[in-house]
């Protein structure tokens, strides 16, 4: 089986994210790294786009969700993502690296890195 990836780079996004009062009640931008597993072999020889991984179509759902969404955590925004991507994308893997810039100062970001795979447990075990 082949290792391909597709991928995503700095995708930036203006998000209400944050545990303090003033957070809340702004947008902040926040900034994602994607690496999807994908097998590019039939893509690559019917040029395709859907038998590729569509990275546009997948850019506009993690937008669409972020901008609506009110997390307080950056560790359950990035869950929600990857669920995102694993399931309404049949990804079998993807790793994502969420940052928050500017959260720290003299820090450029902080965030989070997980990597998923579809059928794994995403989120708390009961």
């Amino acid at each position: 089986m082949p290792h391909d990836i597709v991928f995503i780079e700095d995708l930036r996004i203006d998000t209400i994210i944050g545990i303090y009062d003033w957070e809340r009640e702004i947008k902040q931008t926040i900034a994602l790294d994607i690496e999807m597993e994908a097998d590019n072999r039939k893509p690559a020889s019917t040029e395709d786009i859907d038998d590729a991984l569509n990275y546009k179509a997948v850019a506009k759902s993690l937008i669409a969700f972020t901008e609506k969404s009110q997390f307080q955590l950056v560790e359950t925004l990035a869950e929600r993502l990857v669920e995102i991507i694993l399931n309404d994308f049949d990804v079998p893997w993807c790793r994502l690296k969420l940052s928050k810039l500017g959260a720290v100062t003299g820090s450029r970001s902080v965030g989070v890195i997980i990597e998923r795979s579809r059928g794994q447990n995403i989120g708390m075990e009961s």
